[in-house]
This record gives structure tokens, sequence and C-alpha cells, in this order.
């Protein structure tokens, strides 16, 4: 399931994020990367003890904490702090898969359900640099403006083409969900999508209640905590 959350961040706030990131010291991305990254990777990353990182991260969480369909979306459990990297000429991520676990800040180990994407940089300020996701209908490609972010299953083979043009800055990161397999994440969504339509074209019909029981029932049936 791949799922577009637009207008997570503000234009203002994409514009103040955009000038900490400007004035960041950068380094290799190949400093994070596992075996199979690093033979693949070629981009900067913010390292992990940035301030501005550590900034910015902090309002991209707080976005999300009030942004309903990512909740729906992604039903989080535990959440990395956002990392940020940029792709001038020349530079990609190749074909891989990201790593199934990650340690959180307090040292607790999470698994990796979803990949988040927040773009920084406005699809006319560069060329190529198109996040590439594989998965079972096949290749999709995501160039989102800026502010908006894209949420895919972990598990997918994706990669990031190369920027020919320009540069492309963004935030990615992780999360642990309380729905550990994708279909059914999926059918949770699109359950709440059309509970919530329901409720606003017909707030009073009985079904209502009673398909809000069924979501909340199969919640409890699969949920971690």
């Amino acid at each position: 399931m791949l799922v577009a959350i637009p207008d997570v961040l503000t234009p203002a706030q994409v514009r103040e994020g955009r000038a900490l990131l400007e004035a960041a010291d950068w380094v290799d991305g190949r400093v994070t990367a596992g075996h199979q990254g690093a033979h693949v990777k070629q981009n900067r990353q913010l390292p992990q003890a940035s301030e501005a990182g550590r900034k910015l991260g902090e309002t991209i969480l707080a976005a999300l904490g009030s942004n309903a369909l990512f909740m729906s979306a992604a039903l989080p459990l535990h959440v990395l702090p956002p990392t940020f990297n940029r792709y001038g000429a020349g530079e990609a991520f190749g074909n891989h898969v990201d790593g199934a676990m990650r340690f959180l800040p307090n040292g607790q180990r999470m698994r990796t359900d979803l990949s988040c994407t927040l773009f920084f940089s406005a699809p006319d300020e560069y060329d190529g640099g198109e996040l590439v996701i594989d998965d079972v209908f096949g290749s999709k490609s995501v160039k989102l403006p800026a502010g908006h972010m894209i949420v895919y299953p972990s598990t997918s083979v994706h990669r990031v083409t190369p920027v020919t043009r320009g540069e492309r800055l963004s935030s990615f990161f992780w999360l642990q969900s309380m729905i550990r397999d994708n279909t059914q994440r999926a059918t949770l969504f699109d359950m709440d999508v059309a509970i919530q339509r329901l409720g606003a074209e017909q707030p009073t019909h009985p079904s209502v209640v009673q398909l809000t029981g069924v979501y909340h029932n199969l919640l409890r049936m699969w949920g971690e905590v």
C-alpha cells in the first residue's frame, strides 16, 4: 500500500526547513548504509548528531502527530526520528530494501514496517531523482510537491533515479505500525476511509456505529502494542 500524504508541512515550514538544510554540514550518505546499500548509494546525508536535523525532525513529527490521514494509514507504534538527504547531479540510490530492524534513541529495537519520504524540493527544481517503488502491481514513480510525503511498505524494493539537474532535498525515516501485516493494515485503512465518508454523508446512519465497532474489533484482533 502506497499512500501519499499531502501538505504534511506548510509552505512556511518548508521554507524554514530548507534554510536549516542549506546551512547544515553534510556527509557522505554511505556512512549509514548497510552492506547492501553501500554499493549503490551515492548521496549526502545530515549526520545523526546534526542540530538542524534534530530541530527539523521535531517539526515533522509534531505535524504528523496531528495528521489524520497519516495516522489512519500508518497506525504508528514507534517512529524513528527523521533523517535528511540530498542528491545533486549524478547522485542516485540504486535498488535496495530497507533493513528490517532499527534502534530508537532509547536503545529499544524496532521493526521497520513502513518507510516514509518527505519532499523539501519542488518537482520543477530538479530533473530525475524520482523515488521508484516496486510492488505487486509494478513500479510506481513518485515525485511529490514540497511538503508532501509518501508512505510505503519497507519490504518493497525501491530506488532513487539519478538527478540530472538541480538538487533534491528530502527527509526519510521509518516506523513500526501497530499492524504488522501490510494487507491487514490496508484493509483497516480502506475501512476507516469508508466509515469517515459514510459518517460525513449520513451521520445518523446506524451502520456508522456498527462499522466503527467492526473496525476497532479488527484492530484489537490484529494490533500489537
